[in-house]
């Protein structure tokens, strides 16, 4: 499978047998990568403790608007107490780096003062924590066994609609991969 050069706005994916617990069956949304290193939110893994309103609250922000059922999720293990919004690309507001047309992510407290207020993103997800890469760290990764990608595209309604769960199988189907079939390490010829 060939990678391209920059995977921002595309959706990484690992393969079984990846090596490295923290990253089994993850589904990372890629908001930077360039020659300085990488950034993406992990958008499968629902953090156990905390829900939207609750962290809101914590935060001394009026959950307002916020949905219920709003979970947070676990967006990787470099600085898992920051915050961010990872969203449809209609929102901007203070420090929002737009991924191309495939999604935006936004870091500020503003963001979730706009949600509780009805004026936020359409579609959004609030991660703790984020996957990060150093320079050149991720492009040596992508050439051992350990991680494919699938473009942004029919991968974005994954993002806001697909069961946590359901995400990883349903990210490798758009790619025509049947999971069930990936080895858990790489074959020699």
């Amino acid at each position: 499978m060939i990678q391209p050069r920059f995977l921002s706005g595309q959706l990484l994916l690992a393969m079984p047998g990846i090596g490295d617990e923290r990253f089994e069956r993850a589904v990372i949304a890629m908001c930077v990568h360039d020659d300085n290193g990488a950034l993406g939110i992990m958008v499968n893994r629902r953090h156990e403790r905390l829900s939207v309103r609750a962290l809101m609250e914590q935060l001394g922000i009026d959950p307002g608007r916020t949905p219920r059922e709003a979970m947070v999720l676990e967006g990787g293990p470099v600085e898992p107490s920051r915050g961010f919004v990872l969203h449809t690309p209609d929102y901007s507001g203070d420090g929002t780096i737009h991924v191309g047309a495939a999604w935006g992510l936004t870091a500020s407290l503003g963001v979730l003062t706009d949600i509780a207020e009805g004026r936020g993103p359409a579609r959004w997800l609030l991660a703790l924590g984020y996957a990060g890469w150093g320079a050149g760290q991720l492009e040596s990764e992508l050439t051992r066994h350990g991680w494919a990608s699938v473009e942004a595209g029919e991968a974005r309604a994954l993002l806001y609609d697909a069961p946590l769960e359901s995400r990883w199988g349903r990210a490798f189907a758009l790619l025509g991969i049947d999971v069930g079939r990936l080895a858990g390490a790489a074959g020699h010829a």
